[in-house]
């Protein structure tokens, strides 16, 4: 897990994402309508990639992606993330984590 602790670092908001996840597009289109500049990590496209899903896993996140790490926090895949949305929590969230500032 040491990777994924690393990869989220001090940003705002990270994506462990796939290419060709609609989930993952979906979530981090919803993110950048905030006016957001999530970090994407494509575990596709990035040669650690498998040991990054495989942490990702053991972290919890079932499906692997899309995994959302808001202010350094686990915050959930797209269920999680739509549902945040909705209650109208993800906004104020994004806030706290310094991703938007409106």
């Amino acid at each position: 897990m040491e990777t994924v602790t690393s990869m989220v670092g001090e940003k705002p908001v990270v994506i462990f994402s796939k290419s060709t996840c609609c989930l993952s597009h979906s979530v981090t289109s919803l993110i950048r309508s905030f006016g957001a500049n999530p970090i994407v990590y494509e575990l596709d496209k990035i040669t650690n990639g498998s040991q990054i899903e495989n942490e990702l896993i053991q972290m919890g996140c079932k499906p692997s992606v899309p995994a959302v790490f808001i202010g350094q926090q686990f915050r959930g895949g797209s269920k999680k993330i739509m549902s945040l949305h909705v209650r109208n929590q993800l906004v104020p969230m994004l806030k706290d984590a310094g991703a938007i500032w409106i």
